[in-house]
């Protein structure tokens, strides 16, 4: 199964806006919601396809209400996340999935189980990835992205 997640943007209860809108009630209806981070909403889908197509049936919700929209493909890894942006490049064939792992965004994952400002690694150290330095947290959050979404 193929995992998406939406990260509420700050001061935002996302839960709510999305299930008060008609539209975004509907696209939904048939998932269970969870809440896998503070302010976040995860879904199990099908496949990557049905994800993709999910956060376009959103994607006016997402623009307003959310931070990040991560896509979590067992075919590319059992662990890290994909962007919305390379979910669909990996969907479309544009993207082999064995070469989605150079670009990285970490996120810190609090105590709390708020994810917090992303850490963007342009390489793996003897496959490694570095360690996360902004601020003390508990854990992380690896998603791989796009190399024209590096950095921004």
């Amino acid at each position: 199964m193929t995992q998406v997640c939406l990260v509420g943007s700050e001061g935002v209860d996302l839960r709510t806006e999305l299930v008060s809108r008609e539209t975004a009630r509907e696209a939904l209806a048939t998932y269970d919601l969870r809440e896998e981070y503070e302010n976040s909403l995860t879904v199990e889908t099908i496949s990557l396809g049905s994800a993709v197509a999910l956060l376009n049936d959103l994607n006016w919700y997402l623009v307003r209400f959310a931070d990040d929209s991560l896509v979590l493909e067992p075919s590319v890894s059992e662990t890290e996340w994909l962007s919305r942006d390379l979910a669909e490049a990996v969907r479309d064939g544009g993207v082999e999935p064995e070469t989605t792992d150079r670009y990285l965004k970490v996120y810190g994952l609090t105590a709390e189980g708020r994810l917090v400002e992303p850490m963007f690694v342009a390489r793996r150290e003897d496959g490694e990835i570095p360690t996360y330095d902004l601020r003390d947290v508990e854990d992380t959050v690896v998603v791989r992205v796009a190399e024209d979404e590096f950095g921004g």
